[in-house]
């Protein structure tokens, strides 16, 4: 009988702490990760790869009160293919960010933040380049599945010397098909630059400046985004290396596949 009621006691103060497990506020930290493959590197319209694939992934940490910071990467070969290294290698994409987002209103967002584009290798820019590595800072505001972008380049610019004041002005919109998974895409954008080297390009009829259009879809598949994309650009021959893969401003089509967990 002792036994018995030893085990009835034991029973009803557990009950307490499991009440208590359930209450227990959750975390306000949030760890993810992602890992891609794409069948061709699109940043602002220009091809990053020479229209060949890659493969990219990241670590992303977010706070509940709206605070984030992450790392980025993915393989590159535009520094050297536009023969933007005298010396060396560089072959990898690595951004590091942090910022803060949040909600106000009834469905607005927005969302604050400073990025650098960090290109890793051991090389010497050729003359008349900068090193490739590039900071920005950023707002956006969001108004349901519609936002407006706007990012400010802080001195060279991805191997433009010079170039502080160089902005890309964006509006993207991201809508979702009811119940179906998936998720229809749409952008366009303008990259402006600014500075000496590209006053210079501009009065020689080849400005780096243009504007970019994106269309797309995507579908969720079990955790597996699947996305295909077709964008194009107005790109000046200033993009265009005929040896080294063509013109990385025409239009093109480009395949992913991205997991989170």
């Amino acid at each position: 009988m002792s036994h018995i009621l030893n085990t009835l006691i034991l029973a009803a103060l557990a009950v307490p702490c499991v009440a208590m497990a359930a209450d227990a506020p959750a975390s306000p930290h949030t760890f993810t990760a992602n890992v891609g493959l794409t069948t061709d590197y699109i940043f602002r319209g220009i091809a990053q790869t020479s229209h060949n694939p890659a493969i990219q992934g990241g670590l992303d940490y977010a706070h509940s009160s709206g605070f984030y910071a992450g790392v980025w990467g993915s393989n590159v070969s535009w520094i050297a293919d536009s023969g933007a290294v005298a010396t060396g290698s560089v072959t990898m994409e690595l951004d590091t960010y942090l910022g803060f987002k949040n909600t106000f209103a009834e469905d607005f967002s927005y969302d604050v933040g400073f990025v650098r584009y960090n290109y890793l290798g051991n090389y010497t820019p050729a003359a008349g380049f900068a090193k490739a590595d590039t900071d920005e800072i950023y707002g956006a505001i969001g108004y349901k599945w519609l936002t407006a972008k706007y990012s400010y380049g802080l001195g060279q610019f991805l191997t433009v010397p010079g170039a502080k004041g160089t902005n890309y002005l964006e509006l993207n919109a991201s809508v979702p098909v009811a119940d179906s998974g998936f998720t229809v895409t749409a952008h366009v954008g303008k990259q402006t630059y600014k500075g000496t080297t590209a006053n210079l390009a501009a009065a020689a009829g080849n400005t780096p400046t243009y504007t970019d259009y994106k269309v797309g879809v995507t579908k969720d598949i079990s955790g597996y985004v699947l996305g295909l994309a077709y964008t194009s650009t107005n790109a000046s021959p200033f993009y265009t290396w005929p040896a080294n893969g063509g013109n990385w401003g025409k239009g093109t089509a480009a395949l992913s596949l991205t997991h989170s967990f």
